[in-house]
């Protein structure tokens, strides 16, 4: 067995954070480089993650999640922000990086830059905001495989109320959405949760070969 089958099944939804253990400023690091990789639609990243670390504004979360324990016990909160009505500017930002990163002329570059703002630029407000939201899920999912490599627990949350995180955390005046949260720990050894069996849908049900 492959060690990323075995860390997929050593992971899982922590329901109880050790408030007691902090996961380290390398292994943080770690983290965010591996969302840093994440692949991207066109390679935009139309989002920011927020690391929230701060006691006090967690506590200002934890109402407006359900009241979930995981939101003040976990060592960081990770609020993954779409960009709202992505534009323009945000893939002109995205030309100066590759000009910048790759040392290439921007007249090199202006055919592919005109054809991304065609199917972009052109899409209602509603979708273009969908398609923003979507690309954090798989920021998400890149943090979850990466931490469990780490054995760091990670509980992805959708139960909280986006309107409000964007209030407390000053998002709406940043051009930004929450679109889900993950908690980023390690698991309380009364946890009863990782010693559940993991219930998956069978290869037959899950997969069509056509």
């Amino acid at each position: 067995m492959s060690q990323f089958i075995q860390n997929a099944n050593w992971r899982y939804a922590t329901k109880k954070f050790d408030a007691t253990k902090k996961v380290s400023a390398e292994d943080l690091a770690t983290l965010q480089e591996a969302i840093k990789l994440t692949a991207s639609s066109y390679g935009l990243q139309p989002y920011k993650v927020i690391i929230v670390e701060n006691s006090d504004l967690r506590a200002q979360l934890q109402p407006v999640s359900w009241g979930q324990s995981q939101i003040v016990d976990a060592s960081y909160l990770f609020v993954f922000a779409n960009n709202v009505n992505f534009g323009e500017a945000d893939i002109d930002n995205y030309f100066a990086n590759v000009v910048a990163t790759r040392n290439l002329a921007m007249e090199d570059l202006q055919g592919y830059a005109d054809f991304m703002k065609s199917k972009v630029l052109t899409l209602p407000e509603h979708t273009k905001n969908s398609w923003t939201a979507k690309q954090t899920y798989l920021a998400l999912g890149n943090l979850l495989n990466a931490a469990a490599d780490l054995k760091i627990d990670v509980t992805p949350i959708e139960g909280f109320e986006p309107e409000k995180y964007n209030e407390i955390l000053g998002l709406d005046k940043l051009g930004l959405n929450a679109t889900v949260v993950a908690a980023i720990g390690y698991r309380h050894e009364e946890d009863a949760t990782q010693h559940y069996p993991k219930v998956r849908k069978s290869n037959e049900d899950l997969f069509v070969t056509l």
